[in-house]
């Protein structure tokens, strides 16, 4: 995998979290957030940006938004005494409609 680059997604939590209690489906969404970063980035540490959570939280627990747009960046770690050479951050990209989105790369700003 080339190591630094950062790409736009777009995902459906709403089919990630049906079936799922009330009180269960936010915590359960970014769960669901994390699994799927590591999914498409191959690295087993995700982070997730503050404003991603509050975002997701915003309706309650129970109402979660159905999609959300998310900029994942996989970047190198800096602290040495980690064992996983990359990380994922995942960070909140508002937009006004999820219509004709598609995953684009976003040139890094490094």
């Amino acid at each position: 995998t080339n190591d630094v680059v950062t790409r736009e997604y777009t995902v459906n939590i709403h089919k990630r979290i049906h079936g799922i209690g009330f009180k269960k489906r936010a915590p359960r969404s970014i769960k669901e957030i994390r699994k799927f970063a590591e999914k498409m980035m191959g690295t087993p540490d995700i982070r997730i940006d503050t404003r991603l959570n509050k975002h997701m939280w915003s309706q309650g627990v129970r109402n979660v938004p159905y999609r959300v747009r998310v900029r994942l960046a996989r970047k190198r770690n800096e602290d040495e005494d980690s064992v996983h050479r990359l990380y994922t951050l995942v960070t909140y990209v508002p937009v006004t409609t999820f219509k004709g989105s598609q995953t684009v790369n976003v040139e890094s700003t490094e």
